[in-house]
């Protein structure tokens, strides 16, 4: 890969003349990673010295509409400024690209995303007593499990659990299809609500193969993973936007803040730059599987 060795280099500045501790030099080299990610996305074979202003400029864009943070945003600019501040030391290029390049301003709106605490804050808020609380607690854990959109998580279907092989099939916009894993704690949890609570329902004929169901035994409601959402925030006293999609956004943002392959989440997502172009080569089942069990907070062996 063209940028290993200029990232091999870099790495070896920031610890033999900058002395930086081991965690800040992994830091700087996963924001420049994920650069180099976004161009093998976006099929652009560049190198670091022929990148322009206009090229991080969209690389910034493509990471905020992910969902990544404006502090997590200014700290991978950051990175990109040091990246490009060593390749001028080293006379590799004459002028910086990252110069004029903006961290995000602070009113900007940007989606709102929850950490783990506040994932696990809103999930514990739960009322396990009744029969939908354990239904809502199995789709938040899917929901933030598998980044689904809330089309798709009141849409899943129980032909389409692939337990034994760590994966759910998902049928996303435009009709189209994509397997996404699915981690350890979600599994369990979908398991606990079939067994307890949706196999005693009265299930309506129109939505026998639905996973989620109301009290009624029909297919859930938009709205009413909204309200779920909504009352469990209140609930804590949690002062954020949120919504079914925040969920999403915070999945994403979880898996690349960790270090996972950008090209590896938007698979996961499904988003629309890769269903609709040919660009993209399709990513191994297992490759995506081993992302989320090594860099999704709730599949970690030790959760």
């Amino acid at each position: 890969m063209i940028w290993q060795n200029y990232i091999n280099g870099f790495k070896a500045y920031l610890k033999l003349e900058k002395s930086l501790s081991t965690n800040s030099v992994e830091a700087y080299i996963h924001d420049i990673e994920k650069l180099s990610q976004f161009f093998d996305l976006k099929n652009k074979n560049i190198s670091p010295e022929k990148v322009t202003l206009s090229e991080l400029q969209d690389f910034i864009k493509w990471i905020n509409e992910l969902g990544l943070t404006a502090t997590s945003q200014a700290r991978i600019i950051s990175g990109i400024k040091a990246f490009y501040k060593y390749l001028l030391l080293e006379d590799i290029i004459s002028q910086s690209p990252a110069e004029l390049l903006e961290a995000p301003r602070t009113g900007r709106k940007l989606p709102d995303t929850l950490d783990i605490e506040e994932i696990n804050s809103l999930i514990n808020a739960i009322d396990l007593s009744t029969p939908e609380g354990t239904r809502n607690k199995a789709m938040l854990e899917t929901l933030y499990g598998c980044g689904l959109r809330v089309s798709e998580l009141i849409g899943l279907k129980i032909s389409n659990l692939y337990f034994n092989d760590g994966f759910i099939k998902i049928t996303g916009k435009g009709d189209k299809e994509r397997l996404v894993p699915i981690g350890n704690v979600a599994i369990k949890n979908i398991n606990i609500y079939i067994d307890n609570i949706r196999n005693h329902l009265n299930v309506k004929k129109n939505s026998s193969d639905i996973l989620f169901l109301n009290r009624r035994g029909a297919k859930m409601s938009r709205v009413m993973v909204f309200l779920i959402i909504k009352n469990l925030a209140e609930r804590i006293g949690l002062h954020k936007t949120i919504s079914p999609h925040t969920f999403r956004h915070s999945f994403a943002t979880h898996l690349i803040e960790g270090g996972a392959n950008l090209r590896a989440v938007q698979e996961m997502l499904g988003h629309e730059s890769i269903t609709t172009t040919e660009i993209y080569t399709h990513l191994d089942r297992e490759y995506l599987r081993e992302t989320i069990m090594t860099y999704h907070p709730r599949a970690r062996k030790n959760y």
